[in-house]
């Protein structure tokens, strides 16, 4: 939930800002702002929560605590990436890639009932995932509409 909250309203606030700085709404600019501050909160928890990140991770990974570091700091990078045109588009394709490799991940956290904040095995299981699949999925759409142009 906190990082739909991050994608929204950083989103509104830099469309607002946009507007009143530059006299438009720069729709691809706040798309990618705000998507940059939700990847910087995601990653944030990839050490904030590093425990509950690497329980999350299915057993047939080796390495996991790299893993969960790793990925978090792919996140930063490619957070950063899309806010600079020139490189928006891979940063996008990456992105989407990266959400759709991330997926098994969530569905095996639920699956386990793990609370990854608490490092613990009593999240709320398969529920997590009516609201988790169709985020990954706003994620997904969201980074092909303001960074690859695939829609557009």
């Amino acid at each position: 939930m906190k990082p739909l909250i991050v994608l929204i309203v950083t989103f509104l606030l830099s469309l607002f800002i946009s507007r009143l700085t530059m006299g438009e709404w720069h729709l691809t600019f706040a798309g990618n702002i705000a998507m940059c501050c939700m990847l910087f909160l995601t990653a944030f928890g990839h050490f904030k929560f590093t425990k509950g990140m690497v329980m999350m991770v299915p057993p047939v990974i080796p390495f996991k605590t790299a893993v969960v570091y790793v990925s978090g700091i792919v996140e930063i990078v490619l957070g950063l990436m899309l806010l600079f045109p020139s490189v928006r588009n891979i940063a996008g394709n990456l992105l989407v890639i990266l959400f759709i490799v991330l997926l098994p991940a969530n569905i095996y956290a639920a699956m386990t009932r793990l609370n990854i904040e608490k490092a613990n095995y009593e999240g709320p299981g398969y529920d997590y995932l009516y609201f988790r699949l169709p985020l990954q999925l706003l994620f997904i759409s969201w980074v092909f509409y303001f960074s690859t142009g695939w829609f557009r």
